[in-house]
Protein backbone atom coordinates (compact mmCIF):
# COMPACT_ATOMS: atom_id res chain seq x y z
CA UNK A 1 0.00 0.00 0.00
CA UNK A 2 0.87 3.41 -0.12
CA UNK A 3 0.47 6.23 2.16
CA UNK A 4 -0.66 9.93 1.52
CA UNK A 5 1.37 12.26 4.12
CA UNK A 6 -0.50 14.67 6.31
CA UNK A 7 0.59 18.57 5.71
CA UNK A 8 1.38 19.64 9.02
CA UNK A 9 2.27 23.90 9.45
CA UNK A 10 3.08 25.67 12.37
CA UNK A 11 5.56 28.21 10.69
CA UNK A 12 4.40 30.43 8.33
CA UNK A 13 5.87 32.20 5.64
CA UNK A 14 6.33 35.61 7.33
CA UNK A 15 7.93 33.71 9.89
CA UNK A 16 11.30 33.56 7.63
CA UNK A 17 11.28 37.59 7.14
CA UNK A 18 13.68 37.60 9.92
CA UNK A 19 15.68 35.28 8.39
CA UNK A 20 16.08 36.55 4.95
CA UNK A 21 14.16 39.81 4.40
CA UNK A 22 11.28 40.77 3.47
CA UNK A 23 12.19 41.05 -0.30
CA UNK A 24 12.91 37.21 -0.59
CA UNK A 25 9.83 36.19 0.76
CA UNK A 26 7.82 39.05 -1.60
CA UNK A 27 9.49 37.43 -4.30
CA UNK A 28 8.03 33.68 -3.01
CA UNK A 29 4.82 34.96 -3.27
CA UNK A 30 5.12 36.87 -6.74
CA UNK A 31 6.77 33.45 -8.66
CA UNK A 32 3.58 31.55 -6.68
CA UNK A 33 1.15 33.53 -7.55
CA UNK A 34 1.55 32.48 -11.30
CA UNK A 35 0.95 29.02 -10.37
CA UNK A 36 -2.30 29.37 -7.60
CA UNK A 37 -4.07 26.38 -7.45
CA UNK A 38 -1.58 24.19 -10.23
CA UNK A 39 -1.55 20.48 -8.93
CA UNK A 40 1.93 19.05 -7.53
CA UNK A 41 2.71 15.37 -6.18
CA UNK A 42 5.64 14.49 -4.52
CA UNK A 43 6.78 10.64 -3.76
CA UNK A 44 9.30 9.13 -2.31
CA UNK A 45 10.14 6.07 -0.33
CA UNK A 46 9.69 7.09 3.45
CA UNK A 47 8.11 9.59 5.54
CA UNK A 48 10.64 9.64 8.50
CA UNK A 49 14.79 8.94 8.44
CA UNK A 50 16.91 10.58 5.63
CA UNK A 51 17.33 13.84 3.76
CA UNK A 52 14.60 13.33 1.41
CA UNK A 53 11.78 13.07 4.17
CA UNK A 54 13.09 16.02 6.25
CA UNK A 55 13.17 18.17 3.11
CA UNK A 56 9.22 17.29 2.01
CA UNK A 57 7.99 17.98 5.69
CA UNK A 58 9.43 21.26 5.15
CA UNK A 59 8.92 21.80 1.47
CA UNK A 60 5.35 20.50 0.97
CA UNK A 61 3.53 22.98 3.37
CA UNK A 62 5.70 26.02 2.08
CA UNK A 63 3.98 25.35 -1.38
CA UNK A 64 0.54 24.54 0.08
CA UNK A 65 0.41 27.89 2.02
CA UNK A 66 1.77 29.47 -1.66
CA UNK A 67 -1.35 28.10 -3.48
CA UNK A 68 0.00 25.15 -5.10
CA UNK A 69 -2.75 22.14 -4.61
CA UNK A 70 0.55 19.81 -3.67
CA UNK A 71 0.05 16.15 -2.16
CA UNK A 72 2.72 13.77 -0.78
CA UNK A 73 2.79 10.09 -1.28
CA UNK A 74 5.36 7.51 0.13
CA UNK A 75 5.51 3.95 -1.51
CA UNK A 76 5.26 0.91 0.39
CA UNK A 77 7.44 -2.50 -0.59
CA UNK A 78 8.08 -5.51 1.57
CA UNK A 79 12.06 -6.29 3.35
CA UNK A 80 12.56 -7.57 -0.10
CA UNK A 81 11.80 -4.65 -1.95
CA UNK A 82 14.08 -2.44 0.36
CA UNK A 83 16.98 -4.88 0.42
CA UNK A 84 17.13 -4.44 -3.41
CA UNK A 85 16.57 -0.76 -3.23
CA UNK A 86 19.21 -0.32 -1.06
CA UNK A 87 21.37 -2.66 -3.05
CA UNK A 88 20.48 -0.85 -5.53
CA UNK A 89 21.65 2.87 -3.31
CA UNK A 90 24.83 1.33 -2.74
CA UNK A 91 25.46 0.28 -6.30
CA UNK A 92 24.86 3.81 -7.68
CA UNK A 93 27.41 5.10 -5.13
CA UNK A 94 29.48 2.88 -7.08
CA UNK A 95 29.25 -0.21 -5.25
CA UNK A 96 29.18 -3.56 -6.34
CA UNK A 97 25.74 -5.27 -7.43
CA UNK A 98 25.09 -8.61 -5.83
CA UNK A 99 21.38 -9.61 -6.06
CA UNK A 100 20.33 -12.19 -7.87
CA UNK A 101 18.68 -11.06 -11.55
CA UNK A 102 15.26 -11.65 -10.97
CA UNK A 103 15.50 -8.58 -8.41
CA UNK A 104 14.78 -6.61 -11.07
CA UNK A 105 11.78 -8.31 -11.69
CA UNK A 106 10.84 -7.82 -7.96
CA UNK A 107 11.30 -4.35 -8.06
CA UNK A 108 9.25 -3.51 -11.38
CA UNK A 109 6.47 -5.75 -9.34
CA UNK A 110 6.34 -3.11 -6.42
CA UNK A 111 6.35 -0.27 -8.56
CA UNK A 112 3.32 -1.99 -10.05
CA UNK A 113 1.84 -3.04 -6.95
CA UNK A 114 1.91 1.14 -5.75
CA UNK A 115 0.75 2.24 -9.58
CA UNK A 116 -2.31 0.32 -8.41
CA UNK A 117 -2.78 2.12 -5.26
CA UNK A 118 -1.50 5.60 -6.08
CA UNK A 119 -3.32 8.39 -8.05
CA UNK A 120 -1.48 9.74 -10.66
CA UNK A 121 -2.71 13.32 -11.05
CA UNK A 122 -0.91 15.94 -10.89
CA UNK A 123 0.44 18.84 -13.28
CA UNK A 124 3.26 18.19 -11.49
CA UNK A 125 4.71 15.19 -10.42
CA UNK A 126 7.72 14.71 -9.07
CA UNK A 127 9.49 11.32 -8.35
CA UNK A 128 12.59 10.92 -5.47
CA UNK A 129 15.09 8.71 -5.98
CA UNK A 130 15.20 5.33 -7.30
CA UNK A 131 12.92 3.35 -5.30
CA UNK A 132 9.43 4.68 -7.17
CA UNK A 133 11.52 5.52 -10.58
CA UNK A 134 9.24 3.20 -12.76
CA UNK A 135 5.54 5.16 -11.73
CA UNK A 136 6.73 7.28 -14.68
CA UNK A 137 4.73 4.28 -16.09
CA UNK A 138 1.74 6.12 -15.48
CA UNK A 139 2.62 9.58 -17.44
CA UNK A 140 1.30 7.17 -20.50
CA UNK A 141 -0.04 9.93 -22.65
CA UNK A 142 -1.76 11.75 -20.02
CA UNK A 143 -1.11 15.30 -19.76
CA UNK A 144 1.86 16.75 -17.46
CA UNK A 145 5.08 17.20 -16.50
CA UNK A 146 7.33 14.67 -15.06
CA UNK A 147 10.22 15.17 -12.93
CA UNK A 148 13.21 12.53 -11.51
CA UNK A 149 14.35 14.09 -8.51
CA UNK A 150 17.76 12.07 -7.60
CA UNK A 151 19.59 12.65 -4.33
CA UNK A 152 22.60 10.38 -4.71
CA UNK A 153 25.90 10.69 -5.99
CA UNK A 154 25.76 9.52 -9.40
CA UNK A 155 29.05 10.28 -10.69
CA UNK A 156 30.41 6.48 -10.74
CA UNK A 157 27.56 4.14 -10.50
CA UNK A 158 27.40 0.46 -11.07
CA UNK A 159 26.69 0.10 -14.60
CA UNK A 160 24.16 -2.81 -14.27
CA UNK A 161 22.33 -0.89 -11.80
CA UNK A 162 22.53 2.03 -14.16
CA UNK A 163 21.88 0.15 -17.29
CA UNK A 164 18.87 -0.84 -15.83
CA UNK A 165 17.13 2.78 -14.26
CA UNK A 166 18.18 4.68 -17.37
CA UNK A 167 15.53 4.22 -19.63
CA UNK A 168 12.95 4.83 -16.86
CA UNK A 169 14.77 8.08 -16.26
CA UNK A 170 14.87 8.95 -20.35
CA UNK A 171 11.06 8.97 -19.94
CA UNK A 172 10.64 12.08 -17.23
CA UNK A 173 10.70 15.40 -18.86
CA UNK A 174 13.52 16.27 -16.92
CA UNK A 175 16.30 15.28 -13.73
CA UNK A 176 17.30 17.57 -10.91
CA UNK A 177 20.73 16.38 -9.12
CA UNK A 178 21.99 17.66 -6.85
CA UNK A 179 26.00 18.76 -7.79
CA UNK A 180 27.20 19.20 -11.78
CA UNK A 181 29.32 16.14 -10.91
CA UNK A 182 26.53 13.94 -10.64
CA UNK A 183 24.80 14.80 -13.85
CA UNK A 184 24.49 11.73 -16.66
CA UNK A 185 24.48 11.53 -20.32
CA UNK A 186 20.96 11.54 -20.81
CA UNK A 187 18.53 12.78 -23.36
CA UNK A 188 16.60 14.66 -21.30
CA UNK A 189 17.28 18.16 -19.41
CA UNK A 190 18.96 17.98 -16.23
CA UNK A 191 19.05 20.68 -13.47
CA UNK A 192 20.76 21.46 -10.10
CA UNK A 193 19.11 21.72 -7.15
CA UNK A 194 20.55 21.72 -3.91
CA UNK A 195 19.32 20.37 -0.89
CA UNK A 196 18.05 22.40 2.22
CA UNK A 197 17.30 22.82 5.62
CA UNK A 198 14.27 25.07 7.04
CA UNK A 199 16.28 27.63 9.72
CA UNK A 200 13.04 27.53 11.62
CA UNK A 201 12.30 23.66 12.07
CA UNK A 202 13.01 21.98 15.69
CA UNK A 203 16.46 20.72 13.96
CA UNK A 204 17.32 24.05 12.85
CA UNK A 205 16.34 26.82 15.40
CA UNK A 206 17.87 28.88 18.33
CA UNK A 207 18.15 27.03 22.01
CA UNK A 208 18.72 28.40 24.97
CA UNK A 209 22.93 27.14 26.22
CA UNK A 210 21.20 26.01 29.32
CA UNK A 211 18.85 23.77 27.55
CA UNK A 212 21.71 22.40 25.07
CA UNK A 213 23.91 21.44 28.85
CA UNK A 214 20.82 19.83 29.84
CA UNK A 215 20.67 17.65 26.98
CA UNK A 216 24.64 16.92 26.82
CA UNK A 217 24.51 15.96 30.75
CA UNK A 218 21.28 13.62 29.89
CA UNK A 219 23.48 11.59 27.51
CA UNK A 220 26.48 11.86 30.12
CA UNK A 221 28.01 13.64 27.56
CA UNK A 222 30.59 16.22 29.55
CA UNK A 223 29.83 19.63 28.41
CA UNK A 224 33.33 21.12 29.62
CA UNK A 225 35.84 19.32 26.98
CA UNK A 226 35.79 19.24 23.75
CA UNK A 227 33.08 17.28 21.49
CA UNK A 228 33.22 15.35 18.10
CA UNK A 229 29.90 14.59 17.18
CA UNK A 230 28.74 13.18 13.97
CA UNK A 231 25.06 13.16 12.98
CA UNK A 232 24.04 10.44 10.38
CA UNK A 233 21.64 7.44 9.86
CA UNK A 234 23.64 4.02 10.56
CA UNK A 235 24.92 3.69 7.17
CA UNK A 236 28.52 2.14 5.98
CA UNK A 237 28.68 5.12 3.68
CA UNK A 238 29.02 7.35 6.37
CA UNK A 239 32.01 5.36 7.77
CA UNK A 240 30.78 5.48 11.86
CA UNK A 241 33.75 3.11 12.02
CA UNK A 242 36.12 5.53 10.24
CA UNK A 243 35.11 7.74 12.38
CA UNK A 244 35.61 6.35 15.44
CA UNK A 245 39.74 5.71 14.28
CA UNK A 246 40.08 9.30 13.90
CA UNK A 247 38.71 10.49 17.04
CA UNK A 248 40.96 7.44 18.63
CA UNK A 249 43.90 9.50 16.61
CA UNK A 250 42.96 12.82 17.82
CA UNK A 251 42.29 11.59 21.77
CA UNK A 252 46.11 10.73 22.07
CA UNK A 253 46.16 14.38 22.21
CA UNK A 254 43.39 16.12 22.95
CA UNK A 255 40.95 14.86 25.93
CA UNK A 256 38.03 15.09 23.81
CA UNK A 257 34.90 12.82 23.50
CA UNK A 258 33.00 11.39 20.52
CA UNK A 259 29.25 11.01 19.91
CA UNK A 260 27.53 8.96 17.36
CA UNK A 261 24.18 9.97 16.54
CA UNK A 262 21.33 9.31 14.26
CA UNK A 263 18.93 6.44 13.91
CA UNK A 264 17.26 4.54 10.74
CA UNK A 265 15.01 4.62 8.07
CA UNK A 266 12.34 2.42 7.11
CA UNK A 267 13.68 2.03 3.44
CA UNK A 268 17.31 0.83 5.04
CA UNK A 269 17.63 -2.34 6.31
CA UNK A 270 21.43 -2.41 7.17
CA UNK A 271 21.14 -0.01 9.95
CA UNK A 272 21.15 -2.23 12.85
CA UNK A 273 24.03 -4.31 11.34
CA UNK A 274 26.06 -0.78 11.15
CA UNK A 275 25.08 -0.22 14.73
CA UNK A 276 26.13 -3.23 16.09
CA UNK A 277 29.29 -3.04 14.17
CA UNK A 278 30.07 0.51 15.90
CA UNK A 279 29.55 -0.65 19.25
CA UNK A 280 31.72 -3.42 18.70
CA UNK A 281 34.59 -1.18 17.92
CA UNK A 282 33.94 1.37 20.79
CA UNK A 283 33.32 -0.99 23.56
CA UNK A 284 35.43 0.02 26.57
CA UNK A 285 35.72 3.85 26.08
CA UNK A 286 33.38 5.35 27.98
CA UNK A 287 33.90 8.81 26.30
CA UNK A 288 32.60 7.41 23.10
CA UNK A 289 28.85 8.11 23.26
CA UNK A 290 26.68 5.95 20.46
CA UNK A 291 23.00 7.19 20.38
CA UNK A 292 20.37 5.60 18.58
CA UNK A 293 17.60 8.09 18.33
CA UNK A 294 14.02 8.08 17.47
CA UNK A 295 12.38 9.92 14.45
CA UNK A 296 11.16 12.71 16.61
CA UNK A 297 14.49 13.81 18.15
CA UNK A 298 15.04 16.61 16.40
CA UNK A 299 15.71 19.09 18.71
CA UNK A 300 17.96 16.57 20.65
CA UNK A 301 20.01 16.40 17.45
CA UNK A 302 19.73 20.35 17.47
CA UNK A 303 21.37 20.49 20.63
CA UNK A 304 24.18 17.65 19.89
CA UNK A 305 25.03 19.61 16.96
CA UNK A 306 25.19 22.95 18.96
CA UNK A 307 26.58 21.89 22.05
CA UNK A 308 29.98 20.30 19.66
CA UNK A 309 33.18 21.79 19.47
CA UNK A 310 33.69 20.23 16.00
CA UNK A 311 30.97 18.33 13.72
CA UNK A 312 32.39 15.79 11.81
CA UNK A 313 31.27 13.75 8.48
CA UNK A 314 33.12 11.25 7.43
CA UNK A 315 31.01 10.34 4.48
CA UNK A 316 32.80 7.73 1.74
CA UNK A 317 30.11 9.00 -0.45
CA UNK A 318 27.46 11.46 -0.06
CA UNK A 319 24.74 12.99 -2.64
CA UNK A 320 24.83 15.94 -0.26
CA UNK A 321 25.01 15.77 3.60
CA UNK A 322 22.13 17.95 5.45
CA UNK A 323 23.95 17.29 8.40
CA UNK A 324 26.89 19.52 7.20
CA UNK A 325 24.10 22.33 6.25
CA UNK A 326 22.85 22.12 9.86
CA UNK A 327 26.26 22.34 11.39
CA UNK A 328 27.37 25.11 8.70
CA UNK A 329 24.30 26.86 10.15
CA UNK A 330 24.56 26.62 13.69
CA UNK A 331 27.76 28.22 13.28
CA UNK A 332 30.03 25.18 14.31
CA UNK A 333 33.53 24.35 12.46
CA UNK A 334 33.22 21.54 10.55
CA UNK A 335 35.76 18.57 9.20
CA UNK A 336 34.22 16.42 6.25
CA UNK A 337 35.08 14.32 3.43
CA UNK A 338 35.75 15.74 0.16
CA UNK A 339 33.05 13.57 -1.54
CA UNK A 340 29.75 13.84 -2.76
CA UNK A 341 28.08 17.54 -2.51
CA UNK A 342 29.80 17.92 0.75
CA UNK A 343 32.42 20.38 -1.38
CA UNK A 344 29.27 22.66 -2.45
CA UNK A 345 29.25 23.29 1.52
CA UNK A 346 32.64 23.00 2.75
CA UNK A 347 34.81 24.98 1.07
CA UNK A 348 38.17 23.98 1.84
CA UNK A 349 39.84 26.51 4.24
CA UNK A 350 37.24 29.28 3.99
CA UNK A 351 33.62 27.57 5.57
CA UNK A 352 35.26 24.40 6.84
CA UNK A 353 37.90 21.81 6.33
CA UNK A 354 38.04 18.71 3.56
CA UNK A 355 39.68 15.45 4.11
CA UNK A 356 40.51 12.41 2.30
CA UNK A 357 41.13 9.59 4.97
CA UNK A 358 40.88 8.86 8.33
CA UNK A 359 44.62 9.94 9.24
CA UNK A 360 43.18 13.53 7.08
CA UNK A 361 40.24 13.92 9.12
CA UNK A 362 42.08 13.29 12.44
CA UNK A 363 44.62 16.19 11.19
CA UNK A 364 41.97 18.55 10.46
CA UNK A 365 40.30 18.21 14.01
CA UNK A 366 43.83 18.43 15.78
CA UNK A 367 43.94 21.20 13.54
CA UNK A 368 40.92 23.12 14.79
CA UNK A 369 41.48 22.09 18.17
CA UNK A 370 44.43 23.91 18.64
CA UNK A 371 43.79 26.86 16.30
CA UNK A 372 39.99 27.82 17.89
CA UNK A 373 40.16 31.53 16.30
CA UNK A 374 40.54 30.01 12.87
CA UNK A 375 37.53 27.38 13.45
CA UNK A 376 35.48 30.32 14.86
CA UNK A 377 36.24 32.48 11.62
CA UNK A 378 35.57 29.09 9.49
CA UNK A 379 32.48 28.62 10.91
CA UNK A 380 30.61 32.46 10.91
CA UNK A 381 31.73 31.96 6.84
CA UNK A 382 30.12 28.69 7.08
CA UNK A 383 26.69 29.97 8.37
CA UNK A 384 26.60 32.69 5.73
CA UNK A 385 27.68 30.46 2.62
CA UNK A 386 24.28 28.33 4.24
CA UNK A 387 22.20 31.63 4.59
CA UNK A 388 23.06 32.31 0.74
CA UNK A 389 22.32 28.49 -1.20
CA UNK A 390 20.90 26.12 1.16
CA UNK A 391 17.57 27.64 2.96
CA UNK A 392 14.09 25.59 2.07
CA UNK A 393 13.06 28.96 0.53
CA UNK A 394 15.64 28.75 -1.63
CA UNK A 395 14.26 25.14 -2.68
CA UNK A 396 11.25 26.13 -3.07
CA UNK A 397 12.22 28.84 -5.34
CA UNK A 398 14.06 26.59 -7.56
CA UNK A 399 11.00 24.42 -7.88
CA UNK A 400 8.46 27.12 -9.00
CA UNK A 401 11.03 28.82 -11.62
CA UNK A 402 11.07 25.45 -12.79
CA UNK A 403 7.22 24.35 -12.27
CA UNK A 404 7.07 28.12 -14.61
CA UNK A 405 9.35 26.65 -17.03
CA UNK A 406 7.57 23.78 -17.83
CA UNK A 407 4.47 25.56 -17.69
CA UNK A 408 5.55 27.76 -20.91
CA UNK A 409 5.54 30.32 -18.29
CA UNK A 410 8.60 31.97 -18.90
Amino acid sequence: MSTTMPIPRLIHLDDYISVLGEPEVAELRALAARLHGRTVQMVNSTAVGGGVAEILNRLVPILQELGLAIRWDVIRGGSDFFEITKAFHNALHGGSYDMPPESFDVFLGYNEQNLGRLQMEGEFTVIHDPQPVALIKARADRWGHWIWRCHIDLSRPNPTVWKFLEPWVDRYDGTIFSSPEFSRQLSIPQYLFYPCIDPLAEKNRELEPEFVRAVLERFQIDPGRPILTQISRFDRLKDPVGVVRAYRLVKRYFDCQLVLAGGGASDDPEGEAVLAEVREVAQGDTDIHILNLPPWSATEINALQRGSTIVIQKSLREGFGLTVTEALWKRKPVVASAVGGIPAQVIHKHTGMLAHSVEGAAYQIRFLLSNPAIATKLAEQGHEHVREHFLITSNAKRYLTLFLHLAGSF
